[in-house]
């Protein structure tokens, strides 16, 4: 495995060496990545082929940008069986992965491989993705193929540019103007250079010459061929290495050091200083300024303090037919005290399926009913399930479902007790040991009346749509308390394949 050290090359250390779980997991790791790139590539194929059928593919202008910012290290030292462990603070050992191994690369996993192979992948850079002052987390090949558009062949462009110039080379390709209006709303002019310029001259001189880069307090900046940046954190890091006023800055001449070997921060202390004053100035002009360095707490606007749609409510109601419903356009459940209330009309034969499910696989909590039996799954990402069930089934006509959730409070995460009751009768209860702090699912949405997307549950089929009538669904929750407003617990994922059932 290769490791990132601040300011040098990663290094290859012959004392280290891995056991044979280790080896197994990290090389299915890479063979399901090694997948995924000839499977995005198989698809890209058919995109342009089926330009080319239509006989538009010369006259089409492709820009594929190979890669994402740089090899992503967010997976830490073993990688992950879901990936929403990483956004919820949580760190998933080699014998946890080592039970889903065969379940890699396929529908029920959410995996990440180990950040030595991040490192390995971003070769001859030192850092990954998410470092801003690295080209190893920001720099990508761009192919550009518009035949009539392009009299060179087959040529090299070594003009600097930056996926904000995209939009002015499409632009300017299309012979179309920057809308300066759109429904009567004055729009911010779009920043960056249009690449046409180069496509005829690959002598061009460049006309990007400058831009700042920030993430999670990673800060890098760029001009006129110098590169200055700071590593405040790793990827693979929850906490800074440092306050931000003490961070140790980097700082390279990329026109004559492609690979940043040579760090020239103490030989030309001047150009530095000037490179972190041209930070300041761009990074205030672009509303970067004040840093905020906290990671995936920044998820959760509760947590994050920052505007919120669903902010200050304590209650939602909602209906038969809204589903998809996001996070953020969502009432905000974590780290709290809450109850779901369902007015339902149970049919004479049973009823099954889901009353009101949020996310799915890879974290969420579905309230549901099979054999007319409710059931309150909590799935803690995707790798341990408490299942709270009532053991009678309710009665046909209108009934009552509500399940109450009493937050134990403390660090965000923590588990609490949960309760069904039919009519104000209660008929089940239970632990749930441990609750996601930050966020369910960037994608997987809540639904009234069945699961879409993904199932929060293994034990019905999606969409499992519920078979009885719903009326009307009510989310009442508790406002966060002051003193819970803390950063994620990062503990290890223990005993993550108990599943905690309450008959």
């Amino acid at each position: 495995m290769l490791f990132a050290s601040e300011g040098v090359l990663a290094q290859i250390v012959p004392a280290i060496k891995l056991t044979t779980d280790e080896k197994r997991l990290f090389t299915r790791q890479m063979e399901v990545f090694a997948g995924f790139g000839e499977y995005a590539d198989h698809e890209v194929g058919r995109l342009i082929q089926s330009i080319q059928n239509m006989g538009q593919l010369d006259n089409t202008l492709v820009l594929y940008v190979i890669g994402d910012n740089g090899a992503s290290a967010e997976g830490g030292m073993n990688g992950m069986f879901s990936e929403m462990t990483y956004f919820n603070g949580v760190t998933e050992t080699v014998a946890d992965q080592l039970k889903h191994i065969d379940e890699l690369g396929g529908p029920k996993a959410y995996s990440h491989y180990a950040a030595g192979w991040a490192v390995a992948g971003d070769t001859p850079f030192t850092w990954t993705k998410q470092v801003a002052g690295s080209y190893g987390g920001t720099r990508n090949p761009l192919v550009v193929h518009w035949p009539d558009g392009i009299k060179a062949k087959g040529e090299i462009r070594s003009q600097w540019q930056h996926v904000v110039d995209i939009a002015p080379t499409i632009l300017e390709a299309a012979h179309l103007p920057e809308p300066k209006s759109v429904n009567g709303t004055e729009q911010t002019p779009i920043q960056g250079t249009s690449m046409v310029y180069s496509f005829d001259d690959a002598k061009a001189k460049d006309r990007h010459t400058t831009q700042y880069f920030e993430i999670f307090g990673n800060r890098g900046i760029y001009n006129d061929g110098w590169l200055a940046g700071t590593v405040h954190r790793a990827p693979w890091e929850f906490t800074p290495r440092r306050p931000l006023a003490d961070d140790k800055w980097e700082l390279y001449n990329t026109r004559v050091d492609f690979s940043l070997t040579n760090d020239l921060a103490a030989a030309e202390h001047g150009e530095l200083k000037e490179m972190q004053d041209l930070f300041t100035k761009v990074a205030t002009e672009n509303h970067v300024l004040p840093i905020d360095d906290r990671t995936v707490e920044r998820v959760n606007a509760a947590i994050a303090g920052r505007p919120d749609l669903m902010g200050g409510r304590t209650s939602l109601t909602v209906y038969p037919g809204m589903t998809g419903m996001t996070e953020n356009a969502f009432i905000n459940i974590k780290n709290r005290s809450f109850t779901v209330t369902a007015d339902i009309d149970v049919p004479k034969d049973g009823a099954n399926g889901v009353i009101l499910a949020q996310a799915g696989r890879f974290g969420g909590w579905s309230l549901w009913m099979k054999d007319s039996r409710p059931v309150f799954t909590y799935n803690f990402p995707g790798l341990q399930y408490f299942n709270i069930r009532a053991s009678e089934p309710v009665a046909p006509g209108k009934a009552t479902v509500r399940f109450e959730f009493a937050y134990d409070g403390g660090k965000p995460g923590s588990g609490g007790m949960g309760s069904i009751l039919v009519n104000s009768a209660k008929v089940a209860e239970g632990r749930i040991d441990r609750t996601q702090p930050n966020i369910f699912s960037a994608d997987d949405g809540a639904d009234v009346g069945m699961d879409e997307g993904m199932p929060v549950s293994e034990e019905y089929q999606m969409p499992a749509k519920f078979t009885g009538t719903i009326d009307t669904v009510t989310i009442d929750i508790k406002p966060v308390a002051t003193a819970d407003k803390k950063g994620v617990d990062n503990s290890d994922a223990e005993g993550l394949e108990k599943e905690a059932e309450f008959e």
